[in-house]
């Protein structure tokens, strides 16, 4: 019988490529997610019935375990940028970190990969990074063989990074920035993916990997290479900080105010503590070429998914030709 993988969170933006990756690899894949329903896209990632959406609360012991129950391997994506309510920052992605893992041990599961994030520190700067590294310490507490992964800032298609600023290109001549010269080392999602197989498949060895890609770029370098792919010309303006506090203030207000059904998704002040520091791959640290991946530039990768953001959208390319012939 082929091999079985449990993702926590298998149907987010990384889950899904890892869950895809490890279908094509012959394992049967149970996707643990909140709302089965909504991640039935990811049944065709493999042959009918090898990959399954499972309902699991990683808040819940009685779940975790549920979903976990005769699994070989086990991968943690479940993270979440909300400060408060049931689903915060301690609940998630430190007291669920080291739920899955102690059941992990509990349960015999032969290897756990846990997904981090660069800037996971017990003195960072936003609970987010502090709550990482309370989950990282949890983890490799109950599963000192745990690989964990720190991605820098992820991009791919359903990224919220690239999309989220391209759109807001859409809305005016301005784009406004907050630390606009703090550094990124981008890094392919599917990039990701492959770190993680490693680990499930026990091809790389227990500890920590920080993943960036192969060019690091300040905020505003990268938001002008992405504004040349979208083909719009915006002035970028480095807004001070503590004006984007007020803004970041009042919108966290306003959601706690609603009970968190308005969301705030433009900047929390969470977010904006994060972005204060540099989200670079430590000197000397283990990250990719560790692991045997070559990283791929979101140069490379960027144009397939942000043309939708271009003022003609998927005929930029024919318009430019056009342009071209009438000169000749």
């Amino acid at each position: 019988m082929s091999k079985l993988v449990t993702i926590y969170g298998g149907s987010g933006f990384v889950g899904r490529y890892i869950a895809r990756r490890m279908a094509k690899e012959g394992w049967r894949v149970r996707v643990a997610v909140r709302r089965p329903n909504e991640a039935l896209f990811v049944k065709p990632y493999g042959v009918p019935g090898q990959v399954e959406p499972v309902l699991c609360n990683i808040r819940d012991d009685a779940s975790v375990r549920a979903v976990m129950r005769g699994a070989d391997a086990v991968v943690n994506c479940v993270g979440t940028f909300d400060r408060g309510g049931k689903n915060n920052f301690q609940a998630v992605q430190a007291e669920g970190a080291g739920r899955v893992a102690r059941i992990a041990v509990e349960e015999g599961v032969a290897q756990l990969v846990h997904i981090s994030a660069i800037g996971a520190a017990k003195d960072a700067p936003s609970l987010y990074g502090q709550s990482k590294a309370a989950g990282e310490e949890a983890v490799q507490a109950a599963f000192p063989g745990a690989v964990i992964l720190r991605p820098s800032v992820i991009f791919g298609n359903e990224d919220g990074f690239f999309n989220k600023f391209a759109s807001m290109a859409r809305l005016g001549p301005v784009l406004p920035l907050v630390h606009a010269d703090t550094r990124f080392q981008p890094v392919f999602v599917d990039d990701v993916a492959q770190a993680a197989v490693k680990g499930i498949k026990g091809e790389a060895a227990p500890g920590i990997y920080e993943l960036g890609g192969p060019d690091v770029e300040s905020f505003r370098d990268l938001i002008g290479k992405m504004l040349a792919v979208i083909q719009r010309r915006r002035l970028v303006l480095n807004m001070p900080s503590f004006l984007m506090g007020i803004l970041a203030g009042a919108l966290d207000i306003g959601s706690a105010l609603t009970g968190g059904l308005i969301r705030n998704t433009v900047l929390t002040r969470d977010q904006l503590a994060s972005l204060g520091q540099d989200n670079v791959v430590a000197p000397g640290a283990k990250g990719l070429a560790n692991l045997g991946i070559t990283p791929v530039a979101f140069e490379a990768v960027v144009p397939e998914y942000l043309w939708p953001f271009r003022p003609s959208g998927q005929f930029a390319a024919i318009k430019a030709s056009a342009k071209n012939l009438n000169k000749a």
